[in-house]
This record gives C-alpha cells, structure tokens and sequence, in this order.
C-alpha cells in the first residue's frame, strides 16, 4: 500500500470513531470504558511480551515505549471510569 492509502484509512477511521462514540449514551459510557481498559490490559500484557523477546536495543527501546504508553492509557481509562461513576452517586448532604 502506499502512504496516500494508509493516511486516507487512517483520517476514514478517524472520522468512523468519532461518529460510533458520539452516538453512544451516556448510561452506556461506564461499561464501555470497562471493556476498553480490558482490552489495554492486555495490550500492556503483549508489550511485555514482546519486550522480553527483544533483541537490538531499537526492539528493546520501542517496546519499553510501548509499555510506558499502554501503561498511561490503561490507568487512564480507569481514572475516566472512576470519575464517570462519581456522577451517578447521589450527593452526600442529599437527604432521601
């Protein structure tokens, strides 16, 4: 493929999430966020896995950024999450 077709699929893609995630409701945003910092932990599992198997210092040096990258998205989701179910708690003073 050439480059032309990658960033075209790419800006496509772009576009394609940002419709798909705009659309979702908002009582839906919690569990997809679960499900989406699932799948980062095991993207953080292969990034340790393909870093034990490096074996230049390139290999050895990406694959450390991938585990510092997949790291900060994965506590990241589950900070966004926390926050997202502070909202559905009621109000601590707010009597019943």
């Amino acid at each position: 493929m050439d480059a032309m077709a990658i960033v075209s699929i790419f800006i496509l893609s772009v576009f394609v999430g940002f419709e798909v995630v705009s659309k979702v409701s908002s009582t839906l945003h919690t569990p997809l966020m679960s499900g989406a910092n699932a799948i980062h932990g095991v993207i953080l599992v292969g990034a340790i896995m393909v870093c034990s198997h490096s074996e230049t210092n390139l290999e050895l040096g990406l694959s450390v950024a991938a585990i510092i990258l997949a790291t900060i998205n994965m506590i990241g989701g589950f900070v966004v999450t926390d926050r997202m179910l502070e909202m559905f708690k009621g109000k601590k003073g707010a009597s019943k």
